[in-house]
């Protein structure tokens, strides 16, 4: 089984208004088609370490692979590339464009990324929308469906692409337990069904005794490094 991401010695530090260090000596691994959750108190270091994991933060010493290759000190452009084909992202709040339909939102990232003909990313989103039960909201503005739904079509949007591993920022912070245990079926499933890697920032004690594995963080340590 090979490992879809690694992180060798990362610190980081906050530097401003005095040095503050905030992740410390973070090494692990997510494996090919394992569904991880990360936990610990608010300020652990938790956010920090999913950005900095994300490719959006590149302010951090220490390595950072991605399907066994090294990421750290790859040029912003490329890394926004790297992002957009192997990494989908789920936060707590869902950032959909209210104005677009369901389906718009979902086509964007993979109209971004451009490799694909117009009518292709239109196939794949409906696709996407049909595996979690939502196709029937695609020509519905975004604004118009429910908060159960938008975090839903936030997941078909994080999966438009194809990409290697999704992470999420708790991405049932926001939910109601119906629509909690809706998302963490969904990514089980992606997990038995597609072998999709999982990485989820969380709260929810219940949602992360159910995934392969707990990482535990606390003063922006790991406490079970693997």
């Amino acid at each position: 089984m090979g490992t879809v991401l690694e992180t060798k010695n990362i610190n980081k530090h906050f530097r401003k208004p005095v040095d503050f260090h905030v992740l410390k000596d973070i090494n692990f691994n997510v494996k090919e088609g394992e569904f991880a959750s990360i936990m610990g108190k608010s300020g652990s270091g938790k956010s920090t370490l999913l950005y900095i994991l994300s490719t959006m933060d590149t302010d951090y010493e220490g390595e950072l692979f991605l399907n066994e290759e090294l990421i750290t000190g790859k040029h912003h452009k490329e890394l926004s590339q790297i992002r957009n084909k192997h990494i989908g992202f789920v936060f707590q709040f869902h950032y959909l464009l209210s104005e677009f339909s369901v389906l718009e939102n979902v086509m964007l990232p993979a109209k971004k990324l451009a490799s694909k003909t117009y009518e292709e990313i239109e196939h794949d989103a409906m696709e996407k929308l049909n595996m979690l039960n939502i196709g029937n909201l695609a020509n519905k503005r975004a604004s118009r469906v429910s908060g159960g739904e938008k975090q839903r079509v936030a997941i078909a949007r994080a999966l438009i692409n194809n990409p290697d591993i999704l992470m999420g920022d708790e991405p049932t912070g926001n939910l109601d337990s119906y629509n909690a245990e809706n998302v963490f079926q969904i990514f089980k499933r992606l997990k038995e069904e597609e072998g999709l890697s999982l990485l989820v920032v969380t709260h929810d004690l219940d949602f992360a005794k159910r995934t392969d594995r707990i990482i535990e963080m606390e003063d922006g340590k790991i406490l079970n490094p693997i």
